[in-house]
């Protein structure tokens, strides 16, 4: 996987795009193969740390059903387009063109067999075929519009550093697939959004996505003491609720569950954890005292949770009954303990942040772009692409599709 890393003898493209991620490498070789001249242009030393990093390494590249409402966006509506033109079977078709094998795993997610670097060298040699050209260690200082009379064949002019040295590059069509503010260490940074600013386009709010939660109270501890344990609940915030599994960690809560709601969660919000989803605690629990009168609670509650979660839980709601028989207890009591079960209310301190977010809520204003070409409304040969958008998916490979739909989009018209 041989890239340029330094300047070549031309610097005039007809097509640059900033960032060699997932959207922008979709976007580079597509447009390649229609025959126009394209440069990439990566800050890192390395392109596509997050398909490398994905799904554990084995990148979860898409989904075997996509929809609009897998999507958050202050426009729902404005995925649609791109979704429709460039779907998960498309991208699924070039995967099995070049013979990667994968598998479905849980709520139809599919991952790579062997290895995030079967993508990640898939859009490389389509790149590489079609004569995309791509450049890492490259930093962009600025970008002007050229006047047109000065310059008739393009409309921008990029200033680049490439070790320690600057060089000028031109080109017509500038498209901006840098990605978010998740997970710096992995490139991710704000310069999407002051290209944005800089001609003229509004951001939403923005937000860490699929991350997880924090707590700061005697949560904390609990937290703490069952790190490591992971179960399958019903998490719920805003409204909307997902059962999955949560895993319990020294900082707070993980897990798809927890990623999930993290999407809908605003600071200050509660959280309802549904420890027993497909049980009424309540009319379950006044069963098992006529049916175990004799048992403990804790005894009882051990067949459907750990015993390590069920200790902790006595602690917090049973502890001066810990040791009284299940047939002991009121009705009134086990009718609160039900309910404390089906409806556990949490409140974080807060997310872990940018730093483990899988995705940055938020964005370019989607208000501001054509759905269709996703070129900037008021400017012309400006795209924006892939996670820079204000358009956030599911955890499940909806981000991933989002950037090849995103980027197929750009790549046809640019």
């Amino acid at each position: 996987m041989k890239l340029n890393t330094v300047p070549t003898s031309s610097n005039t493209f007809d097509v640059i795009i900033l960032g060699a991620g997932a959207s922008g490498l979709m976007c580079a070789l597509t447009a390649a193969q229609r025959g126009r001249k394209v440069l990439v242009l990566e800050k890192a030393n390395k392109i596509g740390k997050k398909i490398l990093m994905s799904g554990g390494g084995r990148c979860n590249f898409t989904n075997h059903f996509v929809d609009a409402d897998n999507f958050i966006s202050n426009n729902p509506h404005f995925c649609k387009a791109a979704l429709t033109r460039y779907t998960q079977w498309d991208f699924i078709a070039m995967v099995e063109r070049h013979q990667i094998p994968y598998e479905e795993r849980r709520h139809s997610q599919l991952f790579c067999l062997n290895s995030a670097k079967d993508i990640l060298r898939m859009l490389v040699d389509e790149c590489s075929s079609a004569g995309a050209e791509i450049r890492s260690h490259c930093e962009l200082n600025s970008v002007e519009v050229i006047s047109a009379s000065t310059h008739k064949s393009s409309r921008y002019r990029l200033n680049v550093s490439h070790q320690d040295k600057q060089f000028e590059l031109l080109c017509n069509s500038f498209v901006v697939a840098s990605g978010a503010l998740s997970i710096p260490t992995l490139g991710g940074s704000d310069i999407g959004y002051d290209i944005a600013r800089q001609f003229g386009l509004s951001l939403t709010k923005r937000y860490a996505g699929l991350v997880p939660f924090m707590f700061s109270d005697a949560m904390k501890q609990l937290c703490e003491k069952l790190a490591g344990l992971a179960l399958e609940v019903e998490l719920s915030a805003s409204k909307i609720s997902f059962t999955e599994n949560i895993l319990f960690t020294h900082r707070g809560i993980s897990g798809p569950a927890a990623l999930q709601v993290s999407n809908y969660w605003q600071p200050g919000d509660t959280l309802t954890l549904n420890l027993l989803p497909a049980l009424n605690a309540a009319d379950w629990l006044k069963k098992m005292k006529h049916e175990q009168a004799k048992s403990l609670l804790r005894t009882v509650l051990s067949q459907k949770l750990s015993k390590g979660l069920v200790t902790e839980l006595q602690w917090l709601w049973w502890h001066e009954q810990a040791d009284k028989p299940l047939g002991e207890f009121t009705d009134k009591q086990l009718l609160q303990i039900g309910n404390n079960l089906n409806q556990w209310l949490l409140k974080p301190s807060g997310t872990e942040g940018y730093r483990t977010a899988e995705v940055t809520r938020g964005g370019v204003n989607t208000d501001d772009i054509s759905s269709k070409t996703m070129e900037a409304k008021n400017q012309a040969g400006l795209y924006f692409i892939g996670e820079v958008l204000d358009v956030t998916g599911w955890l499940g490979g909806f981000n991933f599709q989002w950037a090849w739909s995103s980027g197929y989009s750009a790549g046809l018209v640019v």
